[in-house]
């Protein structure tokens, strides 16, 4: 379709970066807004923590019945699409699924909301981004590769999801906004995060596609992304940018002018190396796993799951289960910690001996 939109001089892989640019613009903005977060909704069970997931499946909700939408309109179709390849690589997304979770919980918070975070300032959510980059760029292309070759040779015949399983997110969502009650104008917000999803759908699929020079067809995701903006800022002058380069500057942007306008930019670092150990396990736990589970949160979890995909659907399953046990037993290490602080306080050091 690009061809018949008149443009001389801008080409369908830049007009993608623009377009990625945009797109991630606006999910910054909504995000930081909104503190967008699955990992928030997941752990504990307080009024917060429920209002947190029922933000993010409003969001899963109106991406699913958008693409789906759109697919039944004929403007787009996956059937070529990774997400609907004839196997399913079920080792690989599950073993993906269990480190990604247990990853954005000792992170504290999955790729995407590491990247609207770095954007207002938490320098620990930049070195989390850089290492997943790093760990999901080893194993598209690295050192991690072979693994991830071998996991992903584990595979059985793909299964298919019928149409009508697209009102089940809104059915959730419905359940968990009467029980939660969050504010309605987050709400409206979430619906227009979630509406990125089939527009990013929409935008590389028909709108940039072009037949002597076709793109990427794909949506908001984290985990490849990263890996090709870290690829391309150290070698582009070998490489060019593209959709997903364009996506996380975008991402970084809008939510850096957000929290900066809202008076929510603060400077943070880690407390102590064992923080930083802690998060810098977690980043490669995600970067890793991330990749293996065919993406993150967004990539796999919304953007994936709005297509219907059975192995998007897996990989979202088996993230939130994985960050629902971490969370908990997370919680009793702390509480175990504390407990033991208080039992045993701190006494004068003595000086070692020479």
């Amino acid at each position: 379709m690009f061809e018949t939109l008149g443009f001389e001089t801008l080409t369908p892989r830049t007009a993608s970066i623009l377009f990625g640019l945009g797109l991630g613009a606006a999910f910054g903005v909504l995000a930081e807004i909104t503190r967008f977060c699955l990992r928030r909704g997941l752990i504990g069970g307080g009024q917060d923590n429920r209002s947190a997931l029922a933000i993010w499946v409003t969001a899963l909700a109106i991406a699913v019945l958008g693409t789906q939408a759109v697919v039944q309109a004929g403007w787009i179709d996956f059937s070529a699409h990774r997400f609907y390849a004839a196997d399913l690589p079920y080792l690989s997304i599950i073993v993906g699924g269990l480190l990604f979770g247990v990853g954005m919980v000792m992170t504290r918070g999955c790729l995407s909301r590491m990247a609207v975070l770095g954007a207002s300032g938490n320098l620990r959510a930049l070195v989390v981004l850089f290492v997943a980059a790093l760990a999901a760029l080893a194993t598209l292309k690295g050192l991690l590769a072979p693994a991830r070759v071998a996991l992903e040779a584990v595979a059985i015949p793909a299964p298919t999801l019928p149409v009508w399983t697209a009102i089940l997110p809104l059915l959730l969502a419905g359940f968990l906004i009467q029980n939660a009650r969050p504010r309605a104008g987050v709400l409206l917000l979430a619906a227009l995060l979630g509406a990125l999803i089939p527009l990013g759908w929409v935008g590389t699929g028909l709108v940039l596609q072009d037949e002597f020079d076709p793109i990427t067809f794909e949506s908001l995701s984290f985990t490849a992304p990263l890996a090709d903006t870290l690829f391309w800022t150290g070698a582009s002058s070998a490489i060019g940018a593209n959709f997903g380069t364009g996506l996380i500057g975008g991402v970084v942007l809008g939510a850096l002018v957000s929290a900066v306008i809202a008076g929510r930019f603060q400077w943070q670092g880690f407390e102590g190396p064992g923080q930083m150990g802690r998060y810098l396990t977690g980043s490669a736990l995600m970067g890793f796993g991330g990749v293996l589970a065919g993406g993150c949160t967004v990539g796999a979890g919304i953007s994936g799951v709005a297509t219907l995909s059975v192995a998007a659907v897996l990989a979202l399953v088996t993230i939130s289960a994985s960050a629902w046990a971490a969370g908990r037993v997370d919680a009793r290490l702390t509480s175990r910690s504390n407990a033991g602080s208080d039992a045993h306080p701190a006494t004068q050091a003595q000086p070692q001996a020479v």
